[in-house]
């Protein structure tokens, strides 16, 4: 079982370090494409892999679908720049190491590292993805964001997650949510989906519920309550970015007099 580690990055000069020294051991080949970064994120890279690519932004599924086409063995492990390979969770991927797995690849849990503490509620934990999967039988899709990746038959299950540092604080969190919800809008509209009044408020209070109450985010204290009252206003602004864009091409009606 051969693995080549793929990473997209753009600007990640203060992850990928941390990102790539995870991946010791385990990786055969580590393929870096960066977007045009600004920092000393390749430079950074280059010190792990010649094999990093300069390659200009398209969209998530289209970017790493061009990395993995780079990769040299038949095992890809797909890792993002905040994220590492637990101690554990390595130990797990080397017990794979003396033979060929019958799947085409592995589920692994990610858990998130969150105003100072790991979150294992709030819908946020154990949020597995199919990382570690055969380069001839997967393929990422989507357009906009939240890519998904698409497998060729049978996945297995990783025990051990992988760790998660997506956000630095909560100035970044809320950063993320306002980019993402352009993306998320602009996937809406793609549909044909509407913004009505009623999902401005029904839906962020159904998200939030369901993070704080039905997934027991409360058993996480005050990075609960956080992540849940912000789980609801991304939903919040992704609808009301969605209103934003169906009315920029309406046409205002004056006033009567």
């Amino acid at each position: 079982m051969r693995v080549s580690a793929v990473l997209i990055t753009f600007n990640e000069e203060a992850n990928i370090v941390a990102a790539l020294k995870s991946l010791t051991g385990i990786a055969d080949e580590i393929v870096v494409v960066d977007s045009g970064s600004t920092d000393r994120t390749v430079k950074l890279a280059r010190a792990f892999t010649d094999k990093v690519v300069t390659r200009k932004w398209t969209n998530y599924s289209d970017q790493k679908n061009f990395a993995n086409g780079l990769a040299s063995h038949p095992w890809i492990l797909s890792l993002d720049a905040d994220e590492r390979i637990s101690d554990n969770l390595r130990t797990e991927i080397l017990s794979l190491r003396g033979e060929d797995p019958a799947c085409a690849g592995f589920a692994i849990p990610r858990l998130v590292f969150y105003l100072g503490r790991w979150i294992r509620h709030c819908g946020w934990y154990p949020d597995r993805k199919v990382r570690l999967f055969r380069k001839d039988a997967a393929r990422w899709e989507g357009e906009f964001v939240h890519e998904t990746l698409a497998v060729s038959g049978e996945i297995k299950r990783f025990k051990n997650p992988i760790h998660h540092f997506t956000y630095r604080n909560i100035a970044d969190h809320l950063a993320r949510i306002d980019r993402f919800a352009d993306l998320g809008a602009q996937k809406l509209y793609a549909r044909g989906r509407k913004c009505h009044w009623y999902l401005l408020f029904f839906l962020p209070l159904g998200r939030f519920l369901k993070s704080y109450f039905l997934k027991r985010g409360f058993l996480d204290g005050y990075a609960g309550i956080v992540v849940s009252v912000l789980n609801g206003y991304s939903i919040f602004v992704r609808y009301a970015k969605l209103g934003e864009i169906w009315k920029k091409g309406a046409r205002i009606e004056p006033f009567p007099d």
